[in-house]
C-alpha cells in the first residue's frame, strides 16, 4: 500500500502518488476499469483529471457512480470567463456522475491575459467561488506548466488563497537556478499557508525529439524500474509533495510499485545528477 499524508489544509489524507487521469483520456472503458482496480489494489485515493483530458471524465463516471466515497476527486477547467467556467464545472459533474468535486483547478493558468481574465471581474474565479458556496466544489486550486509557472503561482497566491498548486518538478528543473529559486519561493509560501503542492513531469527523461513515440506521455519518460524508483523516491523524500502519476496506463504499475516501496528515504541530488548523465536526460522546457 502507498503512504498517505495530509493534502494541505483540506482535511483529506491523500496517497503520496495521485492518479493523473490524463492516462485514461484515450483508452477503452475496459482499460479504464482495469486501471481503477489497480489504484484500489495500491490504496490510491486521489484522482486528478481535467475537462480537457479526452474522455477521462466520461470513463471515470461509471466507476465514481459506485465508488465516489473512496476518492478525493479533482478536476480542472481551462475556461477563463465566468459563464464558460460555470458551464464547464456543471458539465464535469454530469460527465463524472457526481454531486460534488473536491477540488476544482484552473488549468495551466500561466499567461498574463488569461490570468487577468480568470482572476478579474466576471472571471473563472468568481464561478469557482460560487460553485464552492453552492457545495458543488469544496476547494479551489491552480495548475501550470513551463519555466515561468512557479513565479506565476506566486502571483496567484498573492491574489487569492488557493488550496493547492500544481507545477513541474524534477532533477533537471532543479538544475535550472532561476526555476529552482522560483519553485522554492512558491513552495515555501504554500507550506506557510498549508497549501497542497502537486508535482508533474517527475519521470521526465527528455523531449521526444526524433525518438519514436511509444508512450502516451507528451514527453519521453524514464522506463527502467530502477530509474523510476529513483525519480519517485527523490520526489517523495521532499517532505510534503504529491506526485501526479504520468499520462500512460502502462507506466502506472511501475510508478505505483516504486511508491509502495518508499521508506522515507530518497537518492541525493548528486545521485540524481549521475542518473541524468548516465541516461542522457535533457530538460523539457528551455
Amino acid at each position: 500500500m502507498i503512504q498517505q499524508r495530509p493534502f494541505g489544509r483540506t482535511g483529506h489524507n491523500s496517497t503520496v502518488t495521485l492518479f493523473g487521469a490524463a492516462a485514461i483520456g484515450r483508452v477503452t472503458q475496459a482499460d479504464a476499469d482495469r486501471t481503477m482496480e489497480l489504484l484500489l489494489d495500491y490504496g490510491v485515493n486521489h484522482i486528478d483529471t481535467a475537462a480537457s483530458y479526452g474522455d477521462a471524465e466520461l470513463l471515470l463516471g461509471p466507476w465514481l457512480e459506485k465508488h465516489r466515497d473512496r476518492f478525493f476527486l479533482a478536476t480542472k477547467t481551462n475556461e477563463r470567463e465566468y459563464d464558460t467556467a460555470k458551464a464547464q464545472i456543471q458539465l464535469s459533474l454530469e460527465r463524472m456522475r457526481v454531486d460534488h468535486i473536491d477540488l476544482i483547478q484552473f488549468h495551466n493558468l500561466g499567461h498574463p491575459d488569461d490570468w487577468d481574465t480568470a482572476m478579474g471581474e466576471n472571471g473563472a474565479l468568481e464561478a469557482a467561488k460560487e460553485a464552492r458556496d453552492q457545495g458543488l466544489v469544496k476547494h479551489i486550486g491552480v495548475t501550470g506548466h513551463g519555466l515561468k509557472i512557479a513565479a506565476f503561482h506566486n502571483r496567484s497566491l498573492q491574489a487569492f488563497d488557493f488550496d493547492s498548486i500544481l507545477l513541474p518538478w524534477n532533477i533537471q528543473m532543479k538544475q535550472n537556478p532561476q526555476y529552482a529559486a522560483d519553485f522554492d519561493r512558491v513552495v515555501g509560501l504554500a507550506r506557510e499557508r498549508g497549501i497542497a503542492v502537486q508535482v508533474i513531469k517527475s519521470l521526465l527523461r527528455g523531449p521526444w525529439g526524433t525518438t519514436p513515440k511509444n508512450r502516451t506521455t507528451w514527453y519521453q519518460p524514464l522506463e527502467n524500474q530502477p530509474d523510476i524508483d529513483r525519480a519517485v523516491h527523490w520526489i517523495l523524500a521532499q517532505g510534503d509533495l504529491f506526485l501526479n502519476t504520468p499520462g500512460d496506463i502502462n507506466l502506472l504499475p511501475h510508478v505505483l510499485d516504486a511508491a509502495s516501496r518508499f521508506d522515507g528515504q530518497g537518492p541525493s541530488d548528486e545521485e540524481m545528477a549521475a542518473m541524468v548523465a548516465e541516461q542522457s536526460m535533457t530538460p523539457l522546457f528551455a
